[in-house]
């Protein structure tokens, strides 16, 4: 295992993964901007050095930057580096020079990443892989035209985006051929501003659907195994607000158990086809009117922000941890019939600052009053079961996990980056927080997350 490990983030992820590194025996080493000095992950890291020289807070300039992150690696002489989600996560060029510089990236192989990165080419690797893909999408459009010609064919609506991107940037429902014309030219624009890569597609456009995904975990030896499916389905802007384990699609669908098994078997399927390992996840999109039709969507080749759902779920298993393992060379030792079946039903709510009567706009401004349920409220008394409340049950070895991960006898867990009197600045996403809530069933974890 690695002595040392970087976290290129921020935020609540950097706390959750100085958390992970611990629980490996290893040190943590975070980096940081000017506006992130005082930041919670800064003072919690065993070490920490500063994005220095850069002429802005900008992500650009400092989490962004391949160079500078290199520069602090090198300097505190880790092992490894772990990029959490966003910033260099899914960036081919950080794993590649980390990988010349004989250091650890501790995520998927480069090629992985590069294949899975673009929308064009894992659509066609998908298809050649057995895996169910949305129609159309195969080839890239030049301009407002062509991608209306395309659409014609599909037959309207359909469904507009960016090749190289993610997060709803350069997204458009596209009703008809005038709105194609109107519309091409700003989700492009988009794309090429958010990703420096215009290209675009046009895939046929799913009814009512609902946004599903697969979590997967592979060792270097191709052992992999996925888990219980999240949904994502709430979401504002094509960003997540609120995610939940299991999918309420699947409640009472009489054949929820082998889409359940086909959807692992096709995530498992590609990554085997693009030789990844470490934590993945498999989007796709499903139908509301018949849960069989399901449709790859996109391969994130990263640790999600929904993550924690899935280790509740799970029974405890550390997803972070695991990565950390699999990057050091460990074999997976999780078995897929352990892992079929959903323990709990779980639920994480993304908390943002926003000002709700600006139409959901990010805010700044200092946080004044920050309060998380105290330990008294989330703490375990022994594993005592609480199914007879209709909250919370496990077993002693899955509360030793759960509790490892913050999670209470509640069923409560918060991975927040903020304290009371944090600055939130312009630079950075506005997420602040996450609470995830666990229940024996999907009312009682819903209740306590409201």
């Amino acid at each position: 295992m690695f002595q040392r490990v970087l976290i290129a983030n921020r935020g609540e992820i950097a706390r959750r993964l100085i958390r992970a590194v611990r629980s490996v025996g290893a040190e943590s080493v975070a980096v940081f901007s000017d506006a992130d000095r005082f930041s919670p992950h800064v003072l919690e890291a065993d070490h920490a050095f500063e994005l220095e020289n850069a002429p802005s807070p900008a992500p650009v300039h400092t989490y962004l930057s391949v160079d500078r992150v290199l520069q602090i690696a090198e300097r505190a002489k880790v092992g490894a580096v772990h990029p959490g989600y966003g910033f260099l996560s899914e960036s081919p060029q950080l794993a590649a020079r980390l990988e010349e510089k004989g250091i650890a990236f501790v995520g998927p192989p480069v090629n992985a990443i590069r294949m899975m990165g673009d929308k064009l080419e894992s659509k066609r690797i998908a298809r050649a892989a057995g895996v169910s893909v949305i129609p159309g999408g195969s080839g890239a459009v030049q301009n407002a035209h062509d991608a209306a010609s395309a659409a014609q064919e599909l037959g309207y609506p359909v469904m507009l985006k960016a090749s190289a991107g993610g997060g709803g940037k350069g997204m458009r429902v596209i009703d008809s051929e005038q709105m194609m014309l109107e519309d091409f030219p700003r989700c492009q624009a988009e794309a090429e501003a958010s990703f420096g890569d215009g290209t675009m597609l046009v895939e046929k456009f799913i009814s009512r659907p609902r946004h599903i995904e697969i979590q997967i975990l592979v060792d270097k030896n191709g052992h992999g195994v996925f888990f219980p499916e999240r949904e994502c389905s709430l979401q504002r802007r094509n960003q997540k607000v609120i995610e939940e384990s299991p999918s309420p699609l699947f409640s009472h669908h009489p054949h929820a158990a082998e889409i359940r098994a086909e959807m692992g078997r096709q995530a498992l399927a590609l990554a085997a086809a693009v030789g990844y390992y470490s934590a993945g996840t498999i989007e796709y999109l499903v139908s509301g009117d018949d849960a069989r039709e399901f449709y790859f969507l996109e391969m994130n080749t990263r640790l999600q922000v929904e993550h924690p759902v899935t280790e509740a779920v799970s029974g405890g298993v550390d997803l972070a941890q695991w990565m950390l393992r699999i990057a050091a060379g460990e074999e997976l030792s999780l078995e897929q019939k352990n892992l079929n079946k959903a323990k709990c039903h779980a639920f994480e709510a993304r908390i943002y600052a926003e000002d709700a009567t600006k139409d959901f706009s990010p805010c700044i401004g200092t946080i004044n009053a920050y309060r998380e349920p105290t330990k008294d409220e989330m703490s375990f008394s022994s594993h005592s079961s609480r199914s007879s409340s209709g909250t919370f049950s496990a077993s002693a070895s899955e509360d030793d996990r759960l509790r490892a991960l913050g999670f209470g006898s509640s069923g409560v867990r918060v991975d927040s980056g903020v304290v009371d009197g944090s600055a939130v600045g312009v630079f950075y996403d506005p997420l602040l927080a996450k609470l995830i809530t666990v229940g024996t069933d999907r009312l009682s974890a819903l209740a306590t997350l409201q």
